[in-house]
């Protein structure tokens, strides 16, 4: 049986409305991890689950439809790159959430596009444009504003933080590189069945079975989301490069900071939102930048087509 991997296109704003889609269904994933974090779920346990399910959703739906082809790859080292990417930040994201508000948490991932940025050049042979390099210089300024050198974010728990931002960052330009190389659903197989492997010697060790059904929903409900949010962010790599989609992935922290809030009743500090705000400012800026661009470059082909 064959299957059709959709090539790359150059779709920056279909791209950037796939990403947004991604972040909403994400969201459920973080707020999951934090709740059964707050209910004694070791760590290990969490990372197992997430992927446990991610994985037989997979083999459950996907491979009575694909077949053989689901396991098809025309480029091993990247997947095995990118699963390893995908179980260091999830692991070191879900630990740090154990210490730290979820706001700081994802204040700390959002550090990944500046170093998106910094990787796309080597990498993937971008040309970063000054005003783009301005634009997400000036976000991460705004998370420095939240997070604040000498606050409770620059505990030892914060560096797990920014190293799962690191491998946030390295997973975004892997996923380029396998954009119509393999299909979306064979990265997901792929990252989540390489991430289960790594993770299973440790799950098991003081195994907990949650106690209230809010626990069991995100039990198995954090695998579920997680799994359809990285078709979807896949998707939108497939359309824009990772130095455009990633200043968007800023927009969570809003969802972030309403979550913590109802959920867990850890409000943001006053200067998350002075820093939301610059961080927000610098996202809506590429994509009004990435507008303009993609107007000229229509206009051009329109010419040369006449």
């Amino acid at each position: 049986m064959s299957t059709h991997i959709a090539p790359v296109e150059e779709r920056h704003n279909t791209g950037i409305g796939i990403l947004l889609l991604s972040q909403l269904v994400l969201i459920f994933l973080d707020t999951s991890a934090k709740w059964m974090s707050t209910q004694g779920i070791p760590t290990g346990e969490i990372v197992f689950m997430r992927y446990a399910v991610h994985v037989g959703l997979i083999l459950a739906i996907v491979w009575p439809l694909r077949g053989k082809s689901l396991f098809r790859t025309a480029n091993w080292k990247l997947e095995v790159m990118r699963g390893v990417c995908l179980l260091l930040t999830t692991a070191g994201n879900f630990l740090a959430m154990r210490y730290l508000p979820l706001t700081v948490t994802g204040a700390l991932i959002f550090t990944s596009p500046l170093m998106v940025c910094a990787l796309s050049g080597p990498m993937l042979g971008e040309t970063i444009g000054w005003r783009r390099w301005l634009a997400i210089t000036v976000g991460f300024i705004g998370i420095l504003i939240i997070v604040r050198p000498g606050t409770e974010a620059f505990q030892p728990a914060s560096l797990l933080g920014l190293g799962a931002a690191f491998f946030v960052a390295l997973f975004s330009i892997l996923t380029r590189k396998l954009a119509g190389v393999d299909s979306a659903m064979t990265q997901q197989f792929y990252a989540g069945a390489i991430a289960l492997v790594m993770v299973t010697p440790f799950a098991f060790t003081g195994w907990v079975w949650p106690s209230n059904g809010l626990t069991w929903l995100a039990f198995f409900g954090a695998g579920t989301v997680g799994m359809l949010g990285h078709i979807l962010l896949s998707v939108a790599h497939r359309f824009a490069p990772p130095s455009t989609l990633a200043p968007f992935n800023y927009l969570t922290l809003l969802y972030l900071a309403i979550v913590s809030w109802l959920i867990f009743n850890e409000p943001p500090e006053p200067w998350f939102y002075p820093g939301a705000g610059i961080i927000i400012a610098s996202g809506l800026y590429i994509w009004l930048r990435e507008r303009k661009l993609n107007k000229a470059r229509t206009s051009v082909d329109e010419g040369i087509a006449r």
